[in-house]
């Protein structure tokens, strides 16, 4: 039933956007029930299996053809330290893995997700009583975001169209661990910052409630998001916030002065517990926040470099 729904919501999309390729389901369910399987054993920050995450957004970037624009081909690395619990290997490496799309515009839109979470239990931040050993998949937070990274990159290195922006594509290391990897990229940028059309951050996608909405935040960072935002609809509905801080990646860039959006399906029973599973995820409403998000990149395209504006 799911798949028919997705199927409608696509053949929707298409009428309204034109022939580009969209968001497909079967596509987000592989990247989210890749990342998300028991055998990746929760991606946490410094784990072999954190590293064979950051592989498969490589090996998706290859596919794409997108140039690299980290320090080390595609990757970023830079090293973590676990601050919530003693361990004893409490510094880690990890990396961001970077992948530029170049239409030889001047400015850039930074599309955004962290593929980390939280291991077996111990590096902290779980809500499970005795979480040591446990393995914390993270369908939603965030195998849903990196699906919908993936997803928005694929449909825009396909589509046979030169945008008047280009985009950079960022899957961000040891955010569990307090926004490490962002932070890192915002104090060594591999593309200038005042580059910088805005920032997209995609965050636990795949828990939609119709009775909520998705958040989008950061509605405040820019004056020009009233516009954008102005006739945008779909098959989710969806409210705004204007904060452009918070406990996720967006806020490194919104301290640099970068306007952003903030895509959040919000909380749930299994957030940060084992449970986070890859069956619970809604991949037709994660389809139809990313037509919304499309919509809003498309119109934030007929305008000049946005503006930042401070959220007081």
């Amino acid at each position: 039933m799911k798949y028919i729904l997705c199927t409608t919501l696509i053949f929707v999309s298409s009428l309204l956007f034109g022939q580009a390729p969209r968001p497909d389901a079967d596509r987000i369910a592989k990247h989210i029930y890749y990342l998300a399987s028991d055998k990746m054993k929760g991606r946490g920050t410094g784990s072999k299996e954190n590293a064979k995450a950051a592989n498969y957004l490589i090996k998706q970037f290859k596919k794409l053809k997108l140039t690299p624009l980290g320090t080390d081909g595609y990757r970023q690395p830079f090293t973590a330290k676990v601050r919530r619990i003693v361990v004893p290997d409490s510094v880690r490496p990890a990396a961001n893995v970077i992948g530029f799309l170049d239409n030889g515009a001047p400015y850039t839109i930074v599309i955004g997700a962290h593929y980390d979470h939280l291991g077996t239990g111990s590096q902290g931040s779980s809500r499970d009583k005795e979480p040591q050993g446990k393995i914390h998949n993270g369908a939603d937070d965030n195998a849903s975001g990196v699906a919908g990274m993936l997803e928005l990159a694929r449909c825009y290195a396909t589509n046979d169209v030169k945008e008047p922006y280009n985009f950079l594509f960022i899957g961000f290391g040891a955010e569990e661990l307090g926004l490490v990897g962002s932070r890192y990229f915002v104090n060594n940028p591999t593309l200038p910052l005042e580059k910088i059309h805005f920032m997209s951050n995609l965050d636990m996608i795949g828990r939609y409630n119709a009775d909520r909405g998705v958040g989008i935040g950061g509605y405040g960072t820019s004056d020009a998001w009233p516009e954008i935002f102005k006739d945008v609809k779909g098959s989710v509905k969806f409210f705004t916030d204007r904060a452009g801080s918070g406990g996720a990646d967006h806020a490194s860039f919104y301290a640099k002065k970068v306007p952003v959006l903030f895509f959040h399906t919000g909380g749930h029973d299994d957030y940060h517990m084992p449970t986070d599973d890859a069956e619970k995820i809604d991949i037709p409403s994660a389809i139809g926040i990313l037509d919304i998000h499309i919509q809003l990149i498309e119109n934030a395209m007929k305008r000049p470099k946005l503006v930042y504006t401070e959220v007081k």
